[in-house]
């Protein structure tokens, strides 16, 4: 039958996908963790500032003393390569010496800039980047382009004071904090910060912090700088804004414990009562299970140690969008009476393709935001808009699939349920009327969300919740799809009546019969929404017997 071949093609068609999105799923170590890794060159580049970012619950702080700032003798025998001025020159060839490569290049001495400050919530708040020249770090110029360091061409158009020179701009609204490591012009560097100098402490004031590194001075020696850097706050590792998401998704993690064990009861008690929608219901609240598990075992870690657990991080992510692809399958045989008015789905393999091509999409989209988030990060006039194109056509193409989803749910749901009217199913219609209650209410309530997210992101006077409460968006979003999945499974629960469910024929009742013979097993009961148009006059109704 076409529903043992669909049994057999969904145990054989995951195991091939699995395969695949789990190996993309490893590809999220570009994640951060706050014992963090930094291993590059801080070039002598007047245009370039090296930064990171973290979120601290005060009392807390970053330890910068396990870095090592090397430099030596071989970059002084290194001859220039030309190097091409641009844009008036403000970018990679500013006040370089431009040399013939039978020259050497003289250097001069230098200091790497250190400086740390807290962005205020209203940054955190933005759905852009926050403006840094507004917190004292760096001027705009007239044509729009930041300028980071005090180099000549700044200093002659007046951005900066000779006192900076080869240093980063500062402002007097600056209320950060500042270091400097001194860069000779000539011999070995070599030099990791003291303690006193190197931990930067945040004794109150929790909020999103940036780290920034830059070697302004373009006459000075490029620096490697390798090693670890830890950022830690009053609860341990983990970043502060996810503590209390932590917590939120340990209860969550009970909750499904609880729903698993009770419908996984349910059906053992009345197996031989199963229906197949009951199957997809169980592996929905499992999976719902794990990812929490996932999840919850993925911060407990990242909060001891420091470092992430990749391998719970990769699971509870690919978990999640596999929970979410098959509950927007489950929602769609339901619509279409899987499980009530009919036995079989032959619709079952078009809503597995829409299905895994949503878990498919997710993943990359998952993907795609990991690749764009770096421990260390450069930060200049040039961005990569491949990165952003490709980010902006995966949300398309999700929106474009949830729609699908939604029009065909609904659409189901109509169409099974003028069937259940024009049959006088009126038991079978009680169920459908409560589904559809939930629904609406859920999807009102997501939109009622958006507008709130959206008036909390561009809010000018500041976002309507704090730094710390942002998980807030997400948690609410996890708890409107728990109270549908709660829903469905607890109308299509397993009872000693379910399998007969689907094969019985409402009839009318005649007098003040007792409730148990409203029902008359009936064979060949037509099936709403089939491939084929249902012509509704074929249907005759029975009289009810009396005997």
């Amino acid at each position: 039958s076409k529903t043992n071949k669909m049994v057999g093609m969904l145990k054989i068609f995951p195991t091939r996908i699995i395969k695949l999105l789990l190996v993309l799923s490893f590809l999220l170590i570009f994640a951060k963790a706050e014992i963090r890794e930094f291993k590059g060159t801080i070039e002598a580049n007047a245009t370039f500032i090296h930064y990171s970012e973290g979120f601290l619950i005060a009392p807390g702080f970053i330890d910068l003393t396990k870095l090592e700032f090397v430099t030596d003798d071989t970059t002084n025998d290194k001859p220039t390569k030309k190097i091409q001025d641009d844009n008036n020159g403000r970018n990679r060839g500013e006040n370089r010496h431009l040399l013939s490569s039978s020259h050497r290049v003289l250097y001069s001495n230098s200091k790497i800039d250190i400086v740390f400050f807290r962005e205020p919530s209203s940054c955190l708040d933005s759905t852009n980047n926050c403006d840094w020249t507004n917190l004292g770090l760096g001027v705009t110029d007239a044509d729009g382009n930041y300028r980071w360091c005090c180099s000549e061409n700044a200093l002659s158009e007046g951005y900066c004071d000779k006192s900076s020179l080869g240093q980063l701009i500062m402002k007097e609204n600056f209320s950060g904090k500042q270091r400097f490591i001194d860069v000779p012009s000539s011999g070995t560097l070599d030099k990791n910060l003291d303690k006193d100098f190197g931990r930067l402490e945040v004794p109150d004031g929790s909020g999103k912090y940036i780290l920034a590194l830059a070697n302004c001075n373009d006459d000075g020696r490029d620096v490697n700088v390798d090693g670890e850097y830890i950022w830690k706050s009053v609860h341990g590792y983990l970043p502060g804004n996810l503590f209390n998401e932590m917590y939120f998704y340990a209860v969550l993690m009970g909750v499904y414990f609880i729903l698993t064990v009770a419908f996984g009861i349910k059906m053992k008690m009345h197996e031989d009562a199963y229906i197949p929608i009951q199957r997809w219901i169980f592996c929905t609240i499992v999976l719902g299970l794990l990812e929490t598990f996932f999840r919850v075992g993925d911060y407990w870690v990242w909060n001891d140690d420091g470092h992430r657990f990749y391998f719970a991080m990769g699971t509870w992510i690919f978990i999640g969008e596999v929970k979410r692809g098959l509950s927007r399958c489950l929602l769609v045989m339901v619509s279409l009476g899987w499980g009530v008015i009919r036995d079989q789905l032959n619709s079952l393999r078009k809503i597995v393709i829409l299905g895994t091509l949503y878990v498919g999409t997710a993943m990359a989209q998952d993907i795609m935001d990991n690749l764009a988030i770096a421990e260390n990060e450069v930060l200049s006039d040039h961005q990569e808009k491949e990165l952003l194109n490709a980010a902006k056509a995966l949300a398309f193409l999700m929106a474009t699939i949830d729609i699908t989803f939604i029009v065909w749910i609904l659409y189901g749901l109509d169409g099974t349920m003028q069937y259940l009217e024009n049959m006088n199913q009126s038991r079978k219609l009680s169920r459908y009327l409560r589904l559809r209650c939930i629904l609406l209410f859920s999807i009102l309530f997501a939109m009622m969300w958006i507008v709130f997210s959206l008036v909390n992101i561009y809010n000018p006077n500041g976002g309507i919740l704090k730094e710390q409460s942002m998980w807030v968006i997400g948690g609410f979003k996890q708890m409107n799809y728990l109270v549908v999945l709660i829903t469905v499974a607890y109308l299509w629960k397993p009872n000693p009546n379910a399998k007969e469910f689907a094969h019985v024929m409402e009839l009318p009742t005649l007098g003040e019969e007792d409730d148990e013979h409203d029902l008359q097993m009936i064979e060949n009961i037509p099936s709403a929404l089939d491939d084929e148009d249902v012509n509704m006059d074929s249907f005759r109704r029975e009289p009810l017997s009396k005997d």
